[in-house]
């Protein structure tokens, strides 16, 4: 592989095994049981535009006080028109937000009792073309599913992919175990592959956990090439996986789509509808209960936070606490998180904490001995960064925990010079913000890692 991932790929032309050895698993207290939890349904759900990246110029379907059904068109990017954002319940429009400038924020929507469905039709994939296919799909509501790399967004139903990929395994922080949330969806799951399978000129990939049996959701699943992963976080990044399998060019297009995102797609090619149900995780030390419930995307955390807390003082991200987005206990779940997570808040100041040895989880052995003493010990952390932005330290330590063929350092101050011809020849086709996740993490530094992806990522695909 390349000079610094460090791993070991077998030279068979079908499967793959990688083996990855750098990264960082970050042990949390708070992981879900897998049981499912009696919270009560959210009443209230929302699509976020701020979800979508690259959506440019937003366009509103429906009014307040509109009656939708689930997989009725709520939103369009009137860049991308073909595209349905679609309605995740059924119920009545009670908010349509704007921010400053008349920014659109979100579509909230008091969802029925009993959800119904628009009946979008089934759809036979033999008998229709590619590109057919890929506007039944478009106009459906499940697109948004499918995501283009580079860049990270919504794909263009037109573009032929060279590659799809699907990684069936999480490694972030607390993330949700798709075996249990995702059991008995073997039948969408399988039709889905056998969609994707018509939209590209070449491979569907769908990656697993090599460290462990490949759990019985996934292990009959017929027309991807199944690739095998182990190692620390970000092992079950996409990105790395497609680094390692058929890494990206300039002018190269591949997708990627979750494993949440497969069993919809499944269900409107078996069922004809659009389903925006799914098992998410509800994670985190502050939590009394932390388990698994079914709801919809979008959902009003408030009803599996508010009465589920250790503590008063708390941060509730949407997603994981490497990647995930800050939102209040009244917040909508976002359109790809599968988790939410509550942990202390940190909005204090410590003289001198950044360094101070402690019993805190750090990769760095001065500052996080016991981390490496006892590497299984889950840790509670919270917010505080422990510092503020100052220059770039050289330690190495971004190349130690970023298991691709690039220099993060030398990527990130390209972008900072808006150096493009540096930006490119670094890499920046290859990531996307939660590829360099832990960098953000393990920075003493304390740079906007991820904030400086997507700056380098903008520069490059608008100019």
């Amino acid at each position: 592989m390349g000079r610094f991932s460090k791993a070991h790929s077998s030279k068979t032309d079908m499967s793959k095994i990688v083996k990855l050895k750098k990264g960082f698993d970050i042990n949390l207290v708070g992981k879900a049981k897998q049981e499912l939890a009696d919270f009560a349904p959210a009443q209230t759900f929302a699509i976020k535009p701020t979800d979508f990246i690259g959506l440019q110029r937003p366009k509103v379907l429906v009014n307040e006080g509109d009656t939708v059904k689930a997989g009725t068109p709520i939103l369009i990017d009137k860049a991308l028109d073909q595209v349905m954002y679609a309605a995740p319940v059924s119920g009545k429009i009670v908010e349509v937000k704007r921010g400053d400038r008349r920014k659109l924020l979100e579509i909230s929507i008091l969802a029925d009792a009993t959800i119904d469905h628009e009946q979008l039709g089934a759809v036979n994939i033999a008998s229709l073309d590619r590109d057919a296919l890929a506007a039944k799909l478009a106009a459906s509501g499940v697109w948004p599913n499918i995501i283009q790399r580079p860049y990270g967004i919504v794909a263009n139903p037109t573009d032929t992919p060279k590659s799809i990929f699907i990684s069936a395994f999480d490694t972030h922080p607390l993330a949700p175990d798709y075996a249990f949330a995702l059991q008995g969806q073997e039948k969408y799951l399988q039709a889905g592959i056998e969609a994707l399978a018509k939209l590209t000129s070449g491979k569907v990939h769908l990656n697993v956990d090599g460290s462990k049996p490949t759990p019985s959701v996934f292990a009959d699943l017929k027309g991807a090439q199944v690739n095998k992963f182990s190692g620390p976080h970000p092992a079950g990044n996409v990105g790395v996986q497609i680094h390692h399998l058929d890494p990206m060019n300039k002018g190269e297009i591949a997708w990627t789509v979750s494993p949440y995102g497969l069993a919809q797609i499944g269900k409107l090619i078996l069922e004809g509808v659009y389903d925006a149900s799914k098992i998410i995780a509800v994670t985190g030390s502050e939590l009394t209960k932390a388990a698994y419930v079914k709801t919809y995307m979008g959902a009003s955390v408030s009803t599996f936070v508010k009465g589920n807390l250790n503590s008063g003082h708390v941060r509730v991200i949407s997603g994981n606490v490497l990647t995930g987005e800050k939102i209040s206990l009244e917040g909508f779940l976002g359109f790809y998180h599968n988790q939410i997570t509550v942990i202390p808040e940190g909005d204090y100041y410590e003289f001198m904490g950044w360094a101070k040895p402690t019993t805190r989880l750090s990769y760095h052995r001065a500052l996080g001995l016991l981390s490496f003493l006892t590497p299984n010990k889950e840790f509670v952390m919270d917010s505080n960064g422990r510092g503020e932005e100052r220059a770039f330290v050289q330690t190495g330590v971004f190349e130690s925990v970023t298991p691709m063929d690039i220099l993060p350092v030398y990527l990130l101050k390209a972008i900072m010079a808006e150096d493009f011809d540096e930006i490119e020849e670094l890499g920046i086709y290859e990531i996307v913000e939660e590829d360099l996740a832990l960098c953000e993490f393990v920075d003493v530094s304390k740079h906007p890692v991820q904030e400086l992806v997507r700056k380098g990522i903008e520069l490059i695909q608008y100019s």
